[in-house]
């Protein structure tokens, strides 16, 4: 059984990799790898509590679906109303190399306050008002996606996988930001250098897009009806992170909150100006232009893994890890890697499962307590985990909510990223994680 799964699983991606050279959407090819996965388990495990864990990993699953359908219809609804064009005209570069660094400093800073998929979202959405060359925006897109993974590592609330460790108290938030902040930084700098490289320092140019609107741009005919939309908007999408904390209600919850409020708000809107006819400024008209194709895939390809993690291949995988290497930067780095291939939350979810929290007195009984210690809550295998997980995912464009979005929105295709962004993530990974080590070598002296 095993063998079948770990088959089907890569002849999957094999075909989601080849999507622009097959012309088969690579949705259609997640969910086939979905049903295939769970039948074959569900035929030979002749576990009868199934039903149930598939009811529970289609639980964990939709969580992060329904917020990103959620998060896309609010930064759709931005767009809409022209709220984006403040940010793009106050977007002050010389030219395009600075445009880049730029906006990686804003991905950075920004998916540490929302997270990666959310910031991927609004960044690359903004990218259409700067950019008119699609190739352009494809590296652009890819530096945002390097850039988003990387600030979600070193915030507690930045990524799925670090909210996790946080509120399981394997890390606290301060030791998180101290410890990783730096190495996130510098996973992102040298990425960016050889980014830089491939683009000519030419000048911005404005970009016309009229797009889906008929004849009534918001932002020109009235623009505090677009900056209210653009203030309500972000503000929605902030306060999810602050819900989270206040209630510990999963994300979903938060943004489904902030997109019934923003509904009503532009009802009300639509009223007041006349919009109907004018421009599809309901949200009820804005949630048709979602990416369907986009979410079909996630919700696939998520399913897929939680049937990998159901068989017990990814816990297998984490206990080989650690007989095999015993070494917290070598297991951590494989986990990285591994991470842009499998979705990091099971990875993460693994590893907390096997290597719980130590205290003192554990260490100090311990065979090996220089080992152990690195299992105490804040201790070196956490922080190398939360970032590996976080910033390994940028190794391929499927391996982080980030990159399936940015794919899905601008059509990135996997051979492209693969050929072109993946040695330059690998690079800034590499370096990120040889900062901690200096790090931690400077502070054991």
């Amino acid at each position: 059984m095993i063998a079948a799964l770990i088959a089907i699983f890569v002849v999957g991606y094999i075909f989601i990799a080849g999507e622009h050279i097959l012309s088969i959407n690579k949705a259609s090819i997640a969910i086939i790898m979905c049903g295939l996965l769970w039948a074959i388990y569900a035929v030979c495990a002749h576990d009868m509590m199934i039903s149930e864990e598939m009811v529970v990993a289609l639980g964990d699953t939709c969580e992060i679906v329904v917020f990103l359908i959620g998060a896309m219809t609010i930064v759709e609804l931005i767009d809409r109303y022209g709220g984006f064009r403040f940010i793009v005209d106050n977007i002050k570069a010389s030219n395009k190399r600075g445009l880049m660094w730029m906006l990686a400093f804003i991905a950075f800073f920004m998916s540490a306050i929302l997270d990666n998929m959310t910031t991927t979202i609004i960044m690359v959405m903004m990218l259409r008002k700067l950019l008119s060359n699609q190739k352009e925006r494809w590296l652009f897109a890819c530096v945002i996606v390097v850039s988003a993974n990387a600030g979600g590592a070193w915030s507690p609330i930045g990524d799925i996988t670090t909210i996790m460790l946080w509120m399981k108290n394997y890390v606290t938030s301060v030791d998180l930001i101290v410890n990783l902040l730096l190495p996130s930084i510098v996973s992102v700098i040298v990425p960016v250098i050889f980014a830089t490289t491939m683009i000519k320092p030419e000048p911005l140019t404005v970009v016309v897009d009229p797009g889906y609107r008929t004849g009534y741009d918001m932002y020109v005919n009235n623009r505090n009806v677009s900056l209210l939309i653009l203030i309500c908007g972000v503000a929605g999408l902030l306060f999810v992170p602050v819900f989270k904390a206040l209630t510990h209600l999963a994300p979903y919850i938060g943004i489904l909150l902030s997109l019934g409020i923003l509904w009503v708000l532009t009802e009300i809107v639509v009223k007041k100006y006349h919009l109907d006819g004018k421009m599809d400024g309901r949200i009820s008209g804005i949630i048709h232009h979602i990416d369907m194709d986009t979410i079909i895939f996630f919700l696939g390809i998520l399913m897929a893994v939680a049937a990998l993690g159901q068989a017990g291949i990814l816990t297998n995988l984490a206990e080989w890890l650690n007989v095999t290497f015993h070494n917290p930067y070598i297991i951590n780095g494989i986990i990285g890697i591994l991470s842009s291939i499998v979705d990091n939350v099971p990875l993460v979810a693994a590893c907390m499962d096997m290597y719980p929290v130590v205290d003192q007195t554990v260490v100090e009984a311990s065979l090996d307590p220089v080992y152990t210690s690195y299992f105490l809550q804040d201790g070196l295998f956490w922080h190398l985990l939360t970032f590996c997980a976080g910033v390994g995912g940028s190794l391929l464009i499927i391996g982080s909510a980030a990159g399936v979005v940015a794919m899905g929105i601008e059509k990135i295709p996997f051979g492209w990223y693969l050929k072109r962004i993946t040695l330059m993530a690998l690079s800034g990974y590499l370096a990120g994680i040889a900062f901690i080590w200096l790090e931690t070598f400077f502070i054991e002296i």
